[in-house]
């Protein structure tokens, strides 16, 4: 049917319709699944979706959601340059190997993104230079020439594929430039309009949720396959409704709403379940609050945290400048598609968890996970005890002597570092930065810190890097700038920088007092994640707060302190200053937001966006569709695609299969392939140092994820991993079952590659749990990794597996490797059976060292036919690839 809208008549797929022909309520079913429903509706072909598709979800039932697969097209894909780089990679890899694979120059262009694609170059921003105001400038020439050739290579890619743009450096972090930009509500491409929906290469893609935007992260592997028109084959989720209620009260902020809601969802458990909000509190719930919600989901682990379109979406429209034709429109287009919500909603749900938000406290969560949540009054009786629990350090010093705290002199200051010194306190990632309400009232306590002359402790390293430019120009209008500036906040660059572990190195005596001393130094920090190791290799423990306690903490320097009964400081008169003292009210926050924002701003900093900086304009790109690959250490031709034919491979059985590495419980993409620092007496830095690189040069592992030879030598190196192939080591560490040594994890797979021996990784619970990261997988493979054998696995993690040939099992439930007496120097075989069927069972011969032999089952984490075909021929985007050369699929293999 059509809509006559003020962007013209339009074709729409008529949920109305749908609902009708079925026979449903279509107000019972839950606002995300009905946008899958009309992405179905719209793409019914009879080949790639069916009228079977539309039908499963037109009859959703919330109590009875059974195993049945869907194809959902997503209307584009977002990514962030450290999975951006290796998914343009990958496309351009597949150019040069559907020449070689065809002989044909002209069917390179049979690979290229069919759908919009926008990457936001925001992971490459380092804090190297903090606390003055040249630190924007410092960093950002750093940037500049560490990162010159994958800029060089991203230019090449934004003239040589279609569908495809890079919003340049020092623009913003991608969750919160799609949240004030590139998110439409509702998408027109001339002929239809329908629900904007996306997926992302990062896992807090799901922040856009908060708009009414359905879209998730997935691992690059899989956004790959979207770019290239493949649909996302997905089982259709149950749904957890989330009823909101009340208010929050005096001195509380969305951070410590979504602390709560986190710690709730991950203990009711929603791993591949959408959750939805619902209820009274959502009418007067701002959409920043709204977006910093759904930007955690992936720590309560749902696919989604979504929130219908309402009145508040389309005031936030108004506020950031959306064109005012598109806001009329989403309005009658969501409440003639029954995809407007209001408190009249009756939305049958899975199952429904109530939140009173007047009961919510102050808080923070560490010292390793999200969903860690402690009361600020509770923050440090919780560390003194952490202390003596999580990091073996409480009263076994017998002496004095042993006790002392080393003297650090810096900048001409001279202090005790102690357990517990915050040496980090940033206002860092998209999380909070989009939310005008807890950046305002960090500014205030500044402010009023700075009219009481306290100032931050000196081995504070402190930094502000906002998620937009729109965020500096309401803090400068507002005065707040110079009062952040004053007590070390300057503006140290705009991108992820400390969230995802681009913290940047401690000054020299802070970190040599760190090491000597092995003192449990502490990082506050305003992000989503503060997995070990992941924020700084000098601090282990990282606590995520709201942005006005992180100012706190970098004036109080310790988390070992009761901030409701112990002063910050003292001011000019002497006279003790609490936090109660510098707090905002919420009129005061609500009246410097209502002064300092209007939609002029976004439309000033979002006017021309893809312009970029004089030193971006000033990169030269390569001309063509073929990329000529030059040397670099940063963008190498990987191996993935070498020696493809038109033949399925099919999954190659196991015979004397060794474990590479026995892990615990919570093994996170950071520990597989981490993003931070690269160790110069690692097997990634030794290699660089091979190649010419200076150590200042070295960047992070998430700069250079382009060249499979560093990131293979980086895979499993995060210096928290323990493998307990190799106690008492942390890090890239195993024993080589070959020969009995210990050594790197990449010298010990080189061994078996040469012997031909294939490996397995064993592990518990959460296997893959946090970032999006492709790479967690690719690394595997490129090991030799053929099978992970887990408790459980996280969502993404598992997908990318499968997209990258690597089979992930599972352990029956009530099994683990312990209770299997599996000790990881075993041999494994296996005999996969023919055809392969979603989620079988699998039998897992072992022979062990005294010869004798046993076997167990586990279940294939293939979920679904097509991650079967995806395993047959090797990975995902094998299967493209063959289909684009040769038009082959699985059943060649029946």
């Amino acid at each position: 049917m059509t809509l006559d809208t003020p962007l013209g008549t339009r074709r729409i797929a008529s949920l109305e319709a749908a609902a009708q022909v079925y026979g449903v309520d279509l107000d019972t079913i839950p606002f995300g699944i009905r946008v899958l429903l009309e992405a179905c509706l719209r793409h019914c072909d009879g080949h790639i979706v069916t009228v079977e598709d539309v039908r499963s979800l037109a009859t959703y039932d919330a109590t009875a959601v059974g195993a049945c697969e869907i194809p959902f097209k997503p209307g584009r894909v977002v990514l962030q340059d450290f999975t951006g780089v290796p998914a343009m990679v990958d496309l351009a890899a597949m150019r040069t190997a559907i020449v070689e694979m065809t002989g044909d120059e002209a069917a390179a262009d049979r690979v290229n993104p069919l759908v919009p694609c926008d990457l936001v170059i925001d992971h490459s921003v380092q804090v190297d230079a903090f606390g003055s105001a040249q630190a924007i400038t410092i960093n950002a020439d750093k940037e500049f020439a560490r990162n010159g050739e994958r800029y060089t290579f991203l230019k090449w890619g934004q003239q040589a594929f279609d569908n495809f743009r890079v919003v340049p450096p020092a623009t913003g972090i991608v969750h919160q430039v799609n949240l004030e930009y590139l998110g439409k509500v509702v998408w027109d491409d001339g002929q239809w309009l329908f629900p904007d929906s996306l997926v992302g290469t990062d896992s807090h893609t799901t922040m856009i949720n908060g708009l009414g935007i359905v879209g998730w992260g997935v691992g690059g592997i899989e956004a790959e396959a979207c770019m290239l028109g493949q649909p996302i084959s997905m089982l259709i989720p149950e749904v957890v409704g989330f009823r909101l209620e009340g208010s929050l009260p005096e001195g509380c902020t969305a951070t410590d709403l979504v602390l709560r809601v986190t710690q709730m969802l991950r203990a009711h458990g929603v791993v591949g379940k959408f959750v939805e909000f619902f209820g009274p509190g959502l009418a007067s719930m701002p959409l920043a609050n709204r977006a910093t919600i759904a930007n955690m989901a992936p720590e309560y682990g749902a696919t989604m945290g979504f929130f219908p379109v309402d009145e508040q979406t389309l005031k936030y429209m108004r506020l950031t400048g959306r064109d005012e034709a598109l806001i009329e429109t989403v309005e009658q287009y969501c409440r003639k598609q029954h995809l407007w919500h209001d408190e009249s909603a009756r939305v049958a749900y899975t199952d429904v968890l109530e939140l009173d938000m007047s009961t919510v406290e102050p808080a923070l969560a560490g010292p390793k996970r999200p969903q860690d949540r402690i009361l600020l009054s509770d923050m440090q009786p919780t560390w003194q005890r952490d202390l003596a629990t999580t990091f073996g350090k409480g009263n076994e010093q017998e002496t004095a002597v042993a006790t002392a705290p080393p003297q650090v002199e810096l900048d001409g200051k001279s202090f005790e570092l102690e357990d517990g010194s915050v040496v980090i306190a940033a206002i860092t990632s998209c999380t909070n930065t989009s939310n005008p309400d807890v950046m305002v009232a960090a500014g205030l306590v500044a402010r009023k810190a700075r009219s009481r002359s306290l100032d931050r402790k000196p081995w504070v390293k402190t930094s502000l890097a906002p998620g937009s430019k729109v965020v500096r120009d309401y803090l400068e209008r507002a005065g707040l700038l110079d009062d952040l500036a004053a007590i070390g906040f300057d503006i140290v660059g705009y991108g992820c920088t400390t969230c995802i572990g681009n913290s940047g190195p401690l000054p020299e005596p802070i970190h040599d007092a760190i090491q000597a001393h092995d003192v449990v130094a502490t990082s506050v920090l305003s992000g989503n994640r503060n997995f070990e190791g992941r924020i700084s290799p000098d601090v282990k423990g990282n606590y995520l707060a709201s942005p006005p306690l992180v100012v706190a903490y970098a004036l109080a320097g310790t988390v070992d302190v009761n901030l409701d009964t112990d002063p910050l400081g003292t001011d000019a008169e002497g006279n003790d200053v609490y936090l109660a003292d510098l707090w905002p009210t919420q009129d005061e926050v609500n009246q410097v937001v209502a002064a300092s924002i209007d939609p002029s701003q976004f439309e000033r900093e979002y006017g021309d966006v893809f312009a970029g900086s004089q030193a971006w304009r000033d990169v030269e790109a390569g001309t063509g569709a073929i990329y000529d690959w030059p040397e670099s250490t940063y963008i190498h031709l990987p191996p993935f695609f070498e020696g493809m034919t038109g033949q399925l491979p099919g999954v190659a059985d196991l015979s004397g299969a060794r474990v590479l590495c026995r892990l615990g419980d919570s093994v996170t993409t950071d520990h597989i392939s981490p993003a931070g620092a690269i160790a110069s007496d690692g097997p990634a830095g030794q290699w660089l140092q091979r190649q010419g690189v200076a150590l200042s040069m070295f960047n992070s592992f998430g700069s250079r994820r382009g060249n499979d030879l560093v990131m293979t030598r980086g895979t499993f190196a995060n210096i928290r991993v323990r493998n307990e192939l190799a106690p008492g080591t942390e890090g890239g560490w195993t024993t080589d079952l070959l020969d009995g040594q210990v050594k790197s994890i990449f010298d010990a797979a080189v061994h078996y590659a040469e012997e031909g021996v294939p490996l397995v990784v064993l592990a518990g619970k959460d296997y893959g749990m946090g970032s999006s990261r492709d790479w967690a997988a690719k690394g595997t493979y490129l090991l030799g990794v053929r099978v992970v054998i887990a408790e459980s696995f996280e969502r993404i993690h598992r997908s990318n597996l499968v997209g990258m040939g690597v089979v992930p099992l599972e352990f029956m439930p009530g099994e683990t490797r312990d209770s299997l007496g599996l000790a990881g120097d075993e041999a494994f075989e296996i005999a996969w059976p023919t055809p392969m069927q979603p989620r079988q069972d699998i039998s897992v011969g072992v022979t062990k060292t005294d010869g004798t032999q046993t076997s167990f089952m586990a279940r294939l984490r293939a979920d679904t036919p097509v991650e079967i075909e995806y395993l047959l021929n090797g990975g995902i985007l094998h299967t493209v690839l063959r289909r684009m050369a040769f038009g082959v699929t699985s059943d060649a293999a029946d």
